[in-house]
């Protein structure tokens, strides 16, 4: 007679490879043993038997745990995502039952980070105006604006979030001057990260980069908007890893079509948007299609924090990573 699940991953068997070293893999299974059962990988919630099932284990995609969906599943206790935000599929009937959520966003910062780094080096070296003057049969024009290196640049940093701190001590490596925004710090906080604690008005005037890496709040919508990108210098750029929500897209897409400030972006209003979209056709322009956090390693770092906190469940200890509904209003 075979066990029935306790522990269900609702991934795709591909996406599943990319999270979950065969190592990590077998952590899962041997959890699911000690909690009394057997795991299970399955595409849909209703491809596995739910009745004794205590953990789901999610990726992107999945329908909301609703109270039908809650229904069928009387034993949940613990659901943990594999990436981030668990805005599209976490209901206050989940949170109402007392069931625990972690996730595994910790894992995706070194990975955006780094992507922030090389948009903010890609900027200031001028990189897309050079590289789309190249491709458009054209050589070397003076028009393209000063480069720079990244020693000694005033580097804005909008949000000393997860990966705000790991873009800040990437840009405090290579010798930057992190001026850091962040209503939540004090002078000293921010010392300790390397970086000037700074109005938003001083940092937008000062920096020859802004980054943004602010969380998803009511009062971010549109932190960056056309009066804010006014206030940039010419010549400087703007790095986008975190929200589309955080900056004026419309507004950035007329500063940059002006020539007066360039962008590296990997996160849009719209996605997939269209083929007609201005941001593919302007020349001081790099664009990602919010794939920063896509590496190889931050995805097995995903899959270990799930690990890692599936054993943390199983022996009955506090999680890491765990989060309430109230983190549910920064999340996109």
């Amino acid at each position: 007679m075979s066990v029935r699940p306790v522990v269900i991953a609702v991934v795709p068997e591909a996406l599943f490879a990319e999270f979950f070293s065969p190592a990590d893999a077998g952590r899962l299974a041997a959890a699911a043993e000690r909690l009394g059962g057997s795991f299970a990988r399955v595409d849909r919630l209703t491809d596995a038997p739910l009745d004794d099932v205590r953990v789901v284990i999610t990726s992107w995609g999945i329908e909301p745990f609703d109270a039908a969906v809650l229904e069928r599943m009387p034993r949940l206790e613990l659901v943990a995502h594999t990436g981030a935000s668990i805005k599209a599929f976490a209901t206050a009937e989940l949170f109402d039952r007392g069931v625990a959520v972690t996730q595994a966003g910790a894992g995706m910062a070194r990975s955006v980070a780094e992507v922030s780094l090389a948009f903010t080096l890609a900027l200031l070296h001028r990189v897309p105006e050079l590289h789309n003057g190249l491709r458009d049969g054209g050589w070397y024009a003076p028009a393209v604006g000063a480069q720079h290196e990244i020693l000694d640049a005033p580097i804005a940093v909008i949000g000393a979030s997860r990966t705000g701190r790991a873009y800040l001590e990437l840009i405090r490596v290579l010798g930057a001057r992190p001026l850091l925004v962040d209503p939540t710090l004090d002078r000293a906080a921010a010392s300790a990260l390397g970086a000037e604690l700074v109005a938003l008005d001083d940092a937008l005037a000062r920096a020859r980069i802004v980054a943004v890496h602010a969380p998803t709040l009511p009062e971010t919508h549109h932190l960056i908007g056309r009066r804010e990108l006014a206030r940039m210098p010419d010549g400087a750029g703007l790095v986008n890893t975190a929200r589309s929500w955080l900056v004026d897209e419309r507004a950035l897409i007329d500063e940059v079509r002006a020539g007066r400030l360039s962008a590296a972006v990997d996160v849009f209003d719209e996605e997939p948007f269209g083929a007609e979209h201005p941001l593919r056709s302007l020349p001081g322009v790099l664009l990602t299609p919010h794939r920063a956090a896509g590496t190889t390693e931050g995805r097995l770092r995903q899959g270990r924090i799930v690990a890692d906190e599936l054993d943390e469940f199983a022996a009955g200890r506090p999680l890491a990573h765990a989060i309430d509904r109230a983190h549910l209003a920064s999340m996109a």
